[in-house]
């Protein structure tokens, strides 16, 4: 998306605090079902920033160095360090 384009649009809140982005904006962002926003008050302003990339969309960008590695193999590297500060934390 352009970052200079600027789109107004409204929307309300719900009774139960929900809102609906409006589609022009999921489309511009890229915005599915599932896909997490961040929100940030600072000063009085709102900002919300969807998070559309995954770790994977990066992987062109970074030269290999050493073997390549699985997202399976990360994913379980993730899970055992995990594994491990969670035994070290209710070890104490």
């Amino acid at each position: 998306m352009n970052e200079h384009v600027t789109i107004r649009l409204q929307s309300t809140v719900t009774s139960k605090g929900q809102t609906t982005i409006p589609k022009e904006l999921r489309d511009a962002l890229g915005i599915k079902e599932g896909t997490p926003l961040r929100w940030k008050l600072e000063n009085g302003v709102l900002t919300v920033r969807a998070k559309t990339k995954r770790l994977e969309d990066f992987i062109p960008m970074v030269p290999p160095i050493g073997r390549h590695v699985t997202i399976e193999e990360m994913n379980e590297a993730v899970l055992e360090e995990a594994a491990d500060r969670f035994r070290r934390k209710t070890a104490r």
